[in-house]
């Protein structure tokens, strides 16, 4: 608006100096004068204003619009003088300066720009330029209407600030709400992707990127579903089904498959069909990755499954050793009670007996793991070295029978290591079987090896949702072949083993034995081999201990 009375200021005064030049030889020299002032005042004053508020960029205030206001009433009160005072035509272009000023001031500013003119319009027409007969009711009706003007532009003034001001507030706040939703969007951990009726990419967040693998921004605009279809067809099924037919879908569930891995997914579609002509059905898939939650529930039913098996294993111990020992302590009692026989009668007898005695020993050592697993809980806690338990028993699995020449052990300790409330033995025995299964596993030419840290509750794959503050991981990985697929899902069932005549004790034991420190194990199978992770929370911290040292006697490399 400013712009426009810098032009109507220019305008008039350049039409005050051609009168003026047209007229000059019948018009008074005092006339000519003022015109000449005027065009000089109001061309140099426009410019000058021009300059301050354009180019310097200067904040604007109610001073430098008051300026602007008096220096275009003294404009008009010059055009008024010098075409007639209270007979000029031009009097009515003091109602617009009055009206610019209402709209430019506030109301009290617009009401003194309004006095102003009242008062410069008065003085011209009865003192500076008086003429005989000057109506002075014409006069007063001419300054009437000028307050009119003046109280009516102010309202109107005062009305459209009160609206824009609660416009800006409606704005600014618009623009919070959405810059929060966009931090929301962005921050948050399920991916969110919107497409359009005919599946060209609208949105997607960095989490959606993430979690697909793709570079989402170059589809924008663009169909996505075919390329999504290659990495996760259940979510490009079901987002084409929302985007096509207007399907809403609730937690249902797929898999993306990226980097040679399957990472399950949870997914929840909506749809929003917008009434607006051009505008059709948009979908929108918001997916997350449920990969730890799966993993939890499967731990949690596991631990439900162990615990009545093992209940039913102590029940059944107990009923079955006392027997057991019964038929050992006969056979035994018989073949001293036997009578003298043939040779070949004799044989046969002490065949018999030694298959009986063999067979009861290896039931008695299947009843003694059964009672080992029902047994698992914690009977006694101490402050624990981690590193020097670990140690230990990798030293003591690195002893066993079954570890050939060619497989070495190496024993990765972390230094200062908070201690660990626990059952030494317990904890032993975990590890212990950890081990000794991994050297089993791998047979030959293998390497195994041992990890003991600290880690935040972030870095455990998920285990957070389960257990909460610092952990210690205890990780031993093999070389070996892997976990044949068949047992992959039954692992840690009590009597599931892939080994020549394994119990399928072992680790049903670790898992007892974990669980009872609240701690939960994990397995992963790796690309070459079987990596298994104990976490353990800390729940006491002592000062550390030193790091045991090595034992290479034994093939352990501390």
């Amino acid at each position: 608006m400013l712009r426009w009375v810098w032009l109507a200021r220019v305008v008039l005064a350049c039409a005050i100096l051609v009168a003026a030049v047209f007229v000059w030889n019948k018009a008074a020299p005092s006339d000519t004068l003022v015109a000449t002032l005027a065009f000089a005042v109001a061309t140099l004053a426009t410019v000058g204003s021009a300059i301050y508020a354009e180019f310097e960029r200067q904040p604007l205030g109610d001073w430098f619009y008051g300026g602007q206001c008096a220096l275009d009433l003294l404009l008009v009160t010059a055009v008024v003088h010098i075409t007639g005072g209270w007979s000029s035509q031009f009097a009515a272009l003091y109602i617009l300066v009055i009206a610019s000023g209402a709209l430019m001031l506030p109301f009290r500013g617009g009401l003194i720009v309004a006095a102003a003119a009242c008062g410069l319009y008065t003085l011209d027409v009865l003192l500076l330029r008086p003429g005989t007969g000057t109506p002075f009711v014409g006069v007063g009706v001419q300054v009437a209407v000028f307050a009119v003007v003046a109280v009516g532009s102010g309202y109107v003034a005062l009305r459209l600030r009160l609206a824009g001001s609660g416009r800006e507030a409606l704005a600014a706040q618009l623009v919070k709400v959405q810059l929060e939703a966009a931090e929301i969007l962005r921050t948050i951990r399920s991916g969110i992707v919107t497409v359009d009726g005919q599946g060209r990419l609208l949105y997607a967040n960095p989490a959606a990127t993430e979690l697909l693998g793709i570079d989402l921004r170059a589809f924008t605009g663009k169909p996505l579903l075919p390329s999504l279809l290659a990495v996760s067809p259940q979510l490009a099924d079901l987002l084409e089904r929302s985007a096509r037919d207007g399907i809403r879908t609730t937690r249902a569930e797929g898999v993306i498959r990226r980097n040679d891995e399957e990472v399950e997914i949870g997914v929840t579609t909506t749809v929003a069909d917008t009434s607006r002509p051009g505008s059709g059905i948009t979908a929108t898939a918001i997916f997350q990755d449920i990969s730890d939650s799966k993993r939890l529930q499967a731990l949690h039913i596991r631990a439900e499954r162990l615990q009545a098996v093992a209940e039913l294993s102590a029940s059944l111990a107990h009923e079955i050793r006392n027997p057991l020992a019964a038929i050992r302590s006969a056979t035994e009692q018989l073949s001293r009670l036997r009578v003298p026989k043939p040779s070949g009668d004799d044989d046969d007898e002490r065949i018999l007996h030694d298959l009986i005695v063999r067979e009861a020993d290896r039931l008695s050592r299947l009843l003694a793991d059964f009672l080992d697993f029902a047994r698992a809980r914690v009977t006694r806690l101490d402050a624990l070295d981690v590193g020097a338990l670990v140690q230990t028993a990798a030293m003591l699995a690195a002893s066993h029978p079954d570890r050939a020449p060619s497989i070495q052990v190496q024993v990765d300790i972390a230094p200062d290591l908070p201690r660990l409330n626990g059952d030494e033995d317990l904890l032993h025995r975990a590890v212990f079987n950890l081990v000794l299964n991994a050297i089993q596993a791998v047979a030959v030419d293998g390497n195994i090896f041992v990890q003991v840290d600290r880690r935040a509750p972030e870095g455990t794959n998920g285990s957070s949702a389960a257990i909460t503050g610092e952990l210690i991981a205890i990780t031993v990985t093999d070389d070996g072949p892997g976990i044949p697929d068949e047992l992959k899902d039954r692992l840690f069932e009590p009597f599931v083993s892939g080994k020549v005549g394994g119990t399928g004790l072992g680790l049903p034991v670790v898992h007892r034995a974990v669980e009872a420190h609240r701690g939960v194990v994990l397995v992963d199978r790796l690309p070459r081999g079987t990596r298994f992770s104990v976490l353990l929370p800390v729940s006491a911290a002592v000062p550390a201990l030193p790091v045991p040292s090595s034992d290479s006697s034994t093939g352990v490399t501390a």
